[in-house]
């Protein structure tokens, strides 16, 4: 199979004979190249300054500046040297072609010229120059990927040294905010937000510990598996081309796909812990924030969920009773003046008296016999429904599938220091407080409707009165 020549491809042809010219110039023209005629070295070099051409034919002995001349000076020329010269000679004496060869020249042509023989040797080395140039071009690509790798090695370093030290802050405002939240225990206990402040506060804390320590879990991963990325990017760096068999094996070695995923979903975790952190965080300062000496606008349903985040604890399954199903009834209500905090201690009396009743009911051994045996008995449930009432007021509704009431109890309820709950366990002060907050602070009314046996609801009425 023949080796076809680039298309219109310049040959030079330098010699100071009229009739190698004449022939040489009418075979190459016939083949499909373009062709340009010099006489001598310097009008050659002259005419390569103004348009280089592909390949040279030159003439090893001319007047003047000769071949051997000529080449000497296009070898020491960064613009020329690529250019490959074919010598042309009659000489015979192998010096002269080992002298051609040593000057950069890449072939020789014997006189008289053979039609095909120079064809085919100016064909080859058309081809080999192009490939030779194509070659040039895929190593300079292959030096800017390898300046690319270093680069994005430097980018990934300092994306690892920022990213540790933005973890490092984070942790540090986590663990400033778990000391919020602990003097909030405190100071909530201090204060007698409610008798059982402790107790829930705890177990906000507690809450609180396990995303802490699931960051703080993952974060040491995510540092090995910067670590190993980076060990990566450094073999490639001292092994190019990345087809490199060390590279290779280590990529399999470290499972740099798996590495390259896990990162992502390690950090959607960090992030998961940190916004669950911030909720509890938000929703404790929501419940604990200082009342006002007169009564503001106050949003019910975010002290509401504000007061359900800081139970879920409580809701969770124990080895008493399953978890504590919350059906959500709400519908819109508008800001209502009102003193937020101390309503806020209503709804955590009311459903913390609501999670009391239900884990009452699946207490005694009887209780948890049946439990085994009525597989259709209802969940451990609390409804909470709001409504408004025109622009007069709104209501509240808590209600719970406990154990229910009895008549001559329910009479008593509001009863200070009454408690149906065992010795330290209430202190009878929480629906006192309760009732006064909402009737005596809010002009409203808070009542119990209770079945023995099916639950018990409470109703906060609450009027909607113009701002002083």
């Amino acid at each position: 199979m023949s080796i076809e020549p680039p298309e219109k491809a310049l040959i030079l042809i330098v010699d100071d004979s009229a009739a190698n010219l004449g022939i040489l110039s009418e075979f190459l023209a016939n083949d499909g190249y373009r062709v340009r005629l010099e006489k001598d070295g310097k009008s050659a070099i002259e005419a390569i300054e103004v348009q280089k051409p592909d390949l040279i034919l030159l003439d090893a002995i001319m007047p003047g500046m000769d071949g051997f001349e000529t080449c000497k000076w296009l070898q020491a020329s960064a613009d020329f040297k690529d250019i490959p010269i074919l010598f042309m000679t009659a000489l015979s004496d192998p010096a002269d072609k080992v002298k051609a060869f040593d000057l950069g020249a890449v072939d020789y042509l014997t006189k008289p010229f053979q039609q095909e023989e120079v064809l085919a040797r100016i064909r080859l080395h058309l081809r080999l120059r192009s490939l030779t140039q194509t070659l040039k071009e895929q190593n300079q690509q292959l030096q800017k990927e390898v300046e690319d790798r270093i680069e994005a090695e430097a980018a990934l370093q300092e994306l690892a040294r920022t990213l540790e030290q933005r973890v490092r802050d984070r942790t540090l405002e986590l663990s400033n905010s778990f000391e919020e939240l602990q003097n909030a225990q405190t100071q909530l206990i201090q204060t007698e937000k409610m008798a059982s402040i402790g107790e829930i506060v705890a177990g906000v804390a507690h809450e609180i510990n396990n995303p802490i320590g699931f960051i703080a879990g993952n974060l040491k991963h995510l540092e090995e598996a910067i670590g190993e990325i980076l060990d990566h990017l450094q073999l490639y760096q001292n092994h190019c081309p990345p087809s490199n068999a060390e590279i290779k094996e280590h990529e399999e070695q470290i499972d740099l796909n798996y590495l390259i995923e896990d990162i992502p979903h390690m950090l959607h975790a960090m992030k998961l812990g940190v916004d669950r952190i911030g909720n509890i965080s938000i929703s404790l300062r929501n419940f604990s924030r200082a009342d006002t000496s007169s009564k503001v606008l106050g949003d019910l349903l975010e002290g509401i969920e504000s007061t359900l985040l800081i139970l879920q604890h409580r809701l969770k399954g124990n080895s008493n009773r399953p978890s504590i199903k919350i059906i959500k009834e709400y519908n819109e209500l508008p800001p209502i003046p009102c003193y937020p905090a101390q309503l806020n201690q209503v709804f955590m009396n009311l459903l913390a008296n609501a999670i009391d009743a239900l884990e009452e009911k699946y207490q005694t051994e009887d209780k948890q016999l049946k439990l085994k045996r009525d597989k259709t008995l209802e969940p451990p449930t609390i409804w909470i429904g709001t409504e408004s009432i025109d622009d007069r007021g709104v209501i509240i509704r808590i209600a719970d599938n406990g154990a229910g009431i009895e008549p001559e109890i329910c009479d008593r309820l509001f009863d200070p220091m009454f408690t149906t709950k065992p010795r330290g366990k209430g202190t009878g002060l929480g629906l006192s407080i309760s009732r006064q907050i909402v009737e005596e602070r809010h002009g409203g009314s808070l009542t119990c409707h209770s079945i023995p046996g099916e639950g018990s609801e409470f109703a906060i009425a609450i009027p909607i009165e113009d701002l002083e």
